[in-house]
């Protein structure tokens, strides 16, 4: 049996591609993770957009999480941080938090009628932030919570993206 942290990894996907999946995309997973990308989310190319919208996501499912008034704080490695503050880029990268209720029997609904995923996944582009100044390997990210991972969230992101408009 996988333990919890991997069952989370997993959990994340599954969000990540039925959210991908509804919205129309695919995904692409890279062999190695070794600049903090473990998804590319892509489409073709459509009448009213200029190029094939593309987004590198690095993805994270978790428990431990604290929710403001305004916004989802993460605690993110330095290593993954760092690699998302690159502002000279082809393909804008993401981070997507998934929120996964602490107690397992509460992850999911099920039904002959529906399979409800329970909480939801955030996302944060950060893009250009500066160093860190805390110390430690961890650093405290804000995912505003008006950054759903949705289906129409992920439209827009991706036609963003194809006009090379900020996102």
């Amino acid at each position: 049996m996988m333990d919890l942290s991997q069952r989370k990894e997993q959990w994340s996907e599954v969000y990540l591609r039925a959210i991908a999946t509804a919205a129309g995309y695919t995904l692409h997973e890279p062999r190695v993770d070794d600049d903090s990308i473990d998804f590319a989310i892509a489409g073709r190319i459509v009448a009213d957009l200029p190029c094939p919208p593309r987004i590198d996501v690095q993805l994270k499912g978790t428990s431990d999480f604290a929710v403001r008034d305004d916004h989802v704080v993460y605690r993110l490695k330095r290593k993954n941080y760092d690699d998302l503050r690159y502002t000279e880029l082809l393909v804008p990268r993401l981070l997507i938090v998934v929120l996964i209720p602490k107690a397992e029997a509460d992850w999911l609904r099920h039904s002959v009628e529906e399979l409800a995923i329970r909480r939801c996944g955030y996302w944060a582009n950060l893009a250009g932030l500066g160093p860190a100044t805390q110390k430690g390997d961890k650093v405290p990210v804000r995912l505003p919570r008006a950054n759903i991972f949705s289906v129409e969230g992920l439209r827009d992101l991706m036609r963003r993206s194809a006009r090379r408009e900020t996102l």
